[in-house]
Parts: C-alpha cells; sequence; structure tokens
C-alpha cells in the first residue's frame, strides 16, 4: 500500500516542484515504485520529468474531469525513474469544472486509490494558491511535505498553511498529517536563514527535517535538460542532499510503522 504525500506551499519560489521531482527520482533510486503526479497547470514538474507538456495528447485534466483511465493517461518517464501523471495548461479548465460536479474534492483521491498496490510512493506537486486542485491534493494524501526558505515571511506563510491543513483533516481527510517541514535553497551564512531556522525548530520541532536542501548550480540546471538532479550530476551537492532527505524520510517511515505495530 502506497504511501501519499503532497508537496505543498501557498507561496510560489520555495522549491516545491523541485522537490517533488527530485525527492521522486531520489526515492525510485533507493529501489521504490514511484509516481509523480503533477497537479500544477504550469505543467513544470512535468517538463522536468522529460516529458513535453505541448506534445501530450492526454493529461491529468482528462483523467480528473473526463474520467479517462489511469494507464491511458500515466506515462513513464523512464530516464527520471518513475512514472508520471503528466499535466499542461488544460488543467487550469479543470478548476472551475470541478466546481461543477458531485464529491469535487474527492476526484483525486478516487483516482489514486485505485492505483496505492503499484506504488511504494505517490508524490503530488501542488500549484502554488488553496485551489480546489490543492484541495483534491489534500484529500487525497495522507502526509504533507512543506518546502519553504528560511526568509523573513515563511514562518506566517507557514502558519496559514498549517491551518489549512487542520481544517481540511477535520472536514475531509482525517487521516491527513503534517509529514513535515523541508528547508530550501539553504545558506547557512545568512543571518536571517539563521534566525529563522531558530524558530522552526522551536515552534515545529522534529516535524523539521534534519536534512537541508542548498543554493546548487546543478539543481538550477537540470530542469533545462528535463532530469532530476540525480540523473544530470549524481555527484552535485543537490543530488547528494536530496538523497540524504529522502532516506530521512525512508526512516521516519519506518519508525512510525514500527511503533504502530508495538
Amino acid at each position: 500500500m502506497s504511501k501519499i504525500f503532497a508537496v505543498a506551499n501557498q507561496k510560489g519560489g520555495v522549491g516545491k516542484t523541485t522537490t517533488s521531482v527530485n525527492l521522486a527520482a531520489s526515492l525510485s533510486v533507493t529501489r521504490n515504485r514511484v509516481l509523480l503526479v503533477d497537479l500544477d497547470p504550469q505543467g513544470n514538474a512535468t517538463m522536468g520529468s522529460g516529458v513535453d507538456k505541448s506534445s501530450l495528447e492526454l493529461s491529468l485534466y482528462d483523467a480528473l474531469v473526463d474520467g479517462v483511465d489511469f494507464d491511458t493517461v500515466c506515462v513513464s518517464a523512464a530516464e527520471a525513474g518513475y512514472d508520471l501523471l503528466p499535466s499542461n495548461g488544460d488543467l487550469v479548465a479543470a478548476e472551475a469544472q470541478l466546481f461543477a460536479m458531485e464529491e469535487r474534492e474527492f476526484k483525486l483521491k478516487t483516482l489514486l486509490d485505485a492505483q496505492r498496490t503499484r506504488y511504494d510512493y505517490i508524490i503530488i506537486d501542488c500549484p502554488p494558491s488553496l485551489n480546489m486542485l490543492t484541495i483534491n491534493a489534500l484529500v487525497a494524501a495522507e502526509g504533507v511535505l512543506i518546502p519553504m526558505q528560511c526568509e523573513y515571511y515563511a514562518l506566517e506563510g507557514l502558519a496559514a498553511l498549517m491551518q489549512t491543513v487542520e481544517t481540511i483533516a477535520e472536514h475531509l481527510n482525517p487521516m491527513l498529517r503534517i509529514e513535515g517541514i523541508i528547508r530550501t535553497m539553504y545558506d547557512p551564512r545568512n543571518r536571517l536563514t539563521i534566525e529563522v531556522n531558530r524558530q522552526l525548530f522551536q515552534h515545529f520541532g522534529d516535524t523539521v527535517y534534519r536534512t537541508v536542501i542548498p543554493r546548487n548550480v546543478r539543481l538550477a540546471e537540470a530542469p533545462s535538460f528535463g532530469l532530476p538532479v540525480i540523473k544530470y550530476d549524481r555527484t552535485s551537492r543537490g543530488a547528494v542532499y536530496y538523497l540524504a532527505l529522502a532516506g530521512e524520510i525512508l526512516r521516519r517511515s519506518d519508525e512510525r510503522a514500527s511503533n504502530a505495530a508495538n
């Protein structure tokens, strides 16, 4: 039975898609069966996985709105190492069309639940806003991964997102929880970074992953080649740290499963 994680932050430019793509690839390298769901109409996760969003005959839009079969829409991002539910600008229209549907918050959950035995991890790259697509991701997921920069407005945005998660958990998905906070574009030389980092651990403790994702040129270059950084340059700092993050996530999952068994 797969674990479904939504990678979400209502603030843009925090490394959300970078984290989704590279975490999916890193989990795949550690011999997990992985599905990446591109739920952002910009289609950046699709392009970053080596799939041309402009040449798609079918996308996640068709599965959510028209009920097209999963296997018809899903593609193999072979070089990246995982399966992909791709997206493009068509997904913009899904926002309005979902509002007119019954059980609209559960469309993605219904689609993914039927595939849970096929994958170990399903990673959902959410759009950078709280809309019906993001709500679908939070209803479908059991854990939320929150990438964030250690900057001035980050804590305020984080508080708002956590409140949203609590609301979804209360009304639509009681299994939902914050899986962890990922510090991205991390620069330990910056005094503000150090202060925000201190406040993060003070308020959220073990929810914050120990692994940080530093700024890295190779990490920034990889999407233009349609590859996760671990496939583009596996010796780069970006690749090493995302692989370390995947390891930390796997260890936490194992510990949680062990505690539940006891």
